[in-house]
């Protein structure tokens, strides 16, 4: 009868098993630091939400032919307003819609631009409809407005911005910004009601 060869078991090593432990326990500790020093920022500069408004607007060169194609051009005067003692912001990139009743009539950009603490910065917006084809509807609900001398829009800004606090750039965050109802005066900004704008992020 063959005898049985018993199994051996290796021998956990000390020394790997310690440098084990203490790769997890700095691994922990950076993370709980990077946590600590990050909370630590965000109760100093304790940043405040962006403040967006429309100041004025008007609406000029309008013609919709009878084939529901709309021209016009529409000039907005747009202010941003960082109200941050400590945080400045790079907008990188901003892409702006103009709306009638959900459907997008003209599109356009702003250049990338830097924001100091509290500053506000103030646009003039040139934007368009070119030739654009409306549904039914909407050219039905544009001639009827059109006839009381205005027109509610909407306009919607999405940017990607980022934040500076010291030397300390964050990563980019996408911002939507949304102006709504406009009322918009053909040809003159006489009576222009300010309209403020929510801000997500």
């Amino acid at each position: 009868m063959a005898n049985a060869n018993p199994t051996t078991q290796s021998p956990v090593n000390p020394t790997r098993f310690k440098l084990m432990k203490l790769i997890i326990f700095v691994l922990l500790a950076l993370i709980i630091l990077v946590g600590l020093t990050v909370l630590i920022i965000w109760l100093t500069i304790r940043p405040r939400k962006l403040v967006y408004f429309i100041e004025n607007g008007s609406i000029h060169n309008y013609n919709l032919s009878n084939g529901n194609h709309l021209n016009a051009t529409y000039n907005f005067i747009l202010s941003a307003h960082n109200p941050n003692k400590k945080v400045s912001i790079y907008y990188d990139k901003v892409d702006i819609n103009v709306l009638y009743d959900d459907e997008t009539i003209s599109r356009g950009t702003i250049n990338p631009f830097y924001q100091p603490k509290r500053n506000t910065t103030r646009f003039k917006l040139n934007l368009a409809s070119h030739d654009v084809v409306l549904l039914d509807p909407i050219a039905r609900d544009i001639k009827e407005e059109r006839s009381s001398g205005q027109l509610k829009l909407h306009v919607k800004l999405k940017a990607r911005i980022r934040f500076k606090v010291g030397v300390w750039k964050s990563r980019h965050y996408r911002m939507k910004v949304s102006c709504a109802p406009i009322m918009v005066h053909f040809s003159s900004s006489k009576g222009f009601q300010r309209t403020k704008c929510d801000v997500d992020f």
